[in-house]
């Protein structure tokens, strides 16, 4: 009998036992093709010899050591790296532990700032519908996503919530994409002029929506414009990149595709790889320096932040991110892997669209192509394909909950960046098995 409290009581998990590539092996000698990183998180693939070297290297020198009393030196060389490759005036890291905690430490930094600068009046967040921003009780109060947040309601924060850039479903016939992208980011203007923009501290996104939209990319000028309206009213532009950072979509920061950088920009999952558990949340000099030059002291911290073997795995990581050229091959890999899922599914009657940027791809499911009508909840189709794929020897992130946290299915892909064109079309394959295995469990009426 287990003692492991397990993510659900009903549906105990296989024990996993080795990893090599893009292949996870359980006990009983299965292997699955690991087509979603677990969640966006290996991206370098299992058992990456210079990975493992580095963190062994530093266990040998220093395991620990709090920030209340030292720095280390992997600390310091993954801040300079981050930094060196980072867009705009980001000039400062904080290492966390994940992306909750990195999200969590933005929030109090927004409101610190505002503080310091003798604006207490600014504590409003202002979020988006249908996003995820972690599940810790702010990171989740945060997030827009319906089914996450119910039950939990008692508990959360009070901030307001605009619509997300969601060109697919709320896009005007007739609209240009431009059009809508401007339009779109018009509705935070307009909710700050409701609550009033003196009392808003900052406004958070995700550059590309993960778990709960599945790949959403924004529409063409969106963020420029979000920015302008950030300035205009003295709102500081949070960035969630937790999922879709790190390379990828790309680019190690997502935001530079949109020619945007933020106040505030929050990474994790990617920068460590799944090797070890670490975040960070950056932050402009001019950030920075408002604390500096007020209290000098950020009134944050956890027991494992700059955590000396975490900060070397995420060293190890990103350096080879870089140095082996894997965001030319996330734009390659990532450009194949949209035209077989096309291929395979550009005409499919229950696929509605296929979207994403890089290896970070989603595929929306819906009960009527041409209507854009999606499957009642009461079909669980999300939970069907994941199951059928898991037998299948395919791991992936179906969610239900893509429109509105109650209806809508996706499929969110996001394999190793150093997949290969023969496991593309594993994964194809194995996809388009478990689509039709879920749809025939309880078809459609005809």
């Amino acid at each position: 009998m287990s003692h492991i409290f397990p993510r659900h009581t009903r549906n105990l998990p296989p024990v996993a036992v080795s990893g090599e590539g893009c292949y996870l092996t359980d006990a009983s000698g299965k292997q699955y093709l690991d087509a979603s990183g677990g969640a966006a998180v290996s991206c370098l693939g299992h058992g990456d010899v210079a990975v493992i070297k580095a963190i062994k290297n530093q266990l040998d020198h220093l395991a620990y050591a709090h920030t209340g009393f030292f720095t280390s030196e992997p600390a310091e060389t993954l801040a300079d790296l981050l930094i060196e490759h980072a867009p705009g005036d980001l000039d400062r890291v904080y290492l966390v532990s994940g992306g909750s905690e990195a999200v969590e430490a933005a929030l109090k930094l927004a409101r610190q700032y505002h503080v310091e600068r003798g604006q207490p009046e600014r504590g409003r967040i202002i979020a988006r519908k249908q996003s995820y921003h972690g599940n810790t009780i702010g990171a989740l109060s945060a997030g827009g996503n319906e089914w996450r947040r119910a039950q939990f309601a008692p508990l959360l924060l009070d901030i307001s919530h605009i619509d997300p850039c969601y060109e697919y479903r709320l896009r005007h016939d007739g609209e240009t994409a431009e059009e809508y992208g401007l339009r779109a980011a018009n509705l935070l203007e307009e909710e700050l002029l409701r609550v009033g923009p003196e009392t808003v501290m900052a406004f958070i996104a995700e550059p590309v929506v993960g778990a709960t939209s599945g790949a959403l990319t924004a529409a063409p000028g969106y963020f420029k414009r979000i920015r302008e309206i950030c300035d205009q009213y003295g709102v500081l532009l949070i960035l969630d990149e937790v999922m879709c950072g790190m390379g990828r979509t790309g680019a190690l920061f997502a935001c530079s595709q949109e020619d945007v950088t933020p106040d505030i920009l929050c990474i994790a999952k990617g920068l460590g790889g799944g090797y070890q558990p670490i975040g960070a949340m950056l932050c402009t000099a001019h950030i920075y320096q408002a604390i500096q030059d007020g209290t000098g002291f950020f009134q944050h911290g956890h027991t494992y932040i700059g955590h000396p073997t975490a900060a070397a795995a995420g060293v190890a990581v990103v350096s080879a991110v870089l140095e082996r050229d894997l965001l030319s091959n996330v734009q390659r890999q990532g450009d194949r892997l949209r035209a077989a899922l096309n291929t395979a599914f550009g005409q499919h009657p229950n696929v509605g669209d296929i979207r994403g940027r890089g290896l970070f791809v989603g595929v929306e499911m819906v009960a009527n192509r041409e209507t854009k009508e999606p499957f009642d909840p009461s079909r669980g189709i999300a939970a069907k394909i994941k199951k059928h794929a898991f037998e299948n020897g395919l791991i992936c992130y179906p969610m239900a909950g893509t429109i509105d946290g109650k209806t809508g299915d996706h499929v969110l892909l996001a394999p190793p960046f150093i997949i290969s064109d023969a496991q593309i079309d594993e994964l194809v394959e194995k996809l388009g098995k478990s689509i039709d295995q879920a749809l025939q469990t309880n078809p459609s009426p005809t």
